[in-house]
């Protein structure tokens, strides 16, 4: 039996986090000084597109890609950027801003309503970036 649902911790996590609204998201697009990050699975992407010019970093992988002492550390976590994650929906992007701010990751937010508001609301969508 688990003492605590996915629910609750989301609702924690956020309690703890920054939460960027969507009309603000759209206008940070362009600045230099943030990095959208998609933490969506490989399949959401080339099904749905993502944010454009946004970095993705699988959810499994993210608190890999941020260690520069891990040996799958991406040079992107050390920009000295704001970074915004998002998922669908926000849950996962809520859990994942906190394990990033946990880390001492800063400045770090997620997107409020995740791609899903994103692309409701018409905001610019662009496809999955060519694998390598």
């Amino acid at each position: 039996m688990i003492t605590k649902g996915v629910k609750q911790l989301v609702t924690e996590a956020n309690a703890e986090v920054e939460t960027v609204k969507l009309e603000e998201a759209k206008k940070l697009l362009d600045d230099d000084g943030v990095q959208f990050v998609d933490i969506r699975d490989v399949r959401e992407l080339e099904r749905d597109g993502m944010i454009p010019g946004a970095f993705h970093a699988p959810r499994g992988m993210i608190e890999f890609w941020v260690d520069p002492d891990s040996p799958y550390y991406k040079e992107v976590f050390g920009s000295g950027k704001k970074f915004i994650l998002y998922c669908a929906s926000a849950w996962r992007s809520a859990l994942a801003t906190k394990a990033l701010k946990d880390m001492g990751l800063k400045p770090v937010a997620h997107l409020e309503g995740g791609f899903s508001a994103w692309k409701k609301a018409g905001a610019p969508v662009g496809e999955r970036p060519k694998r390598d």
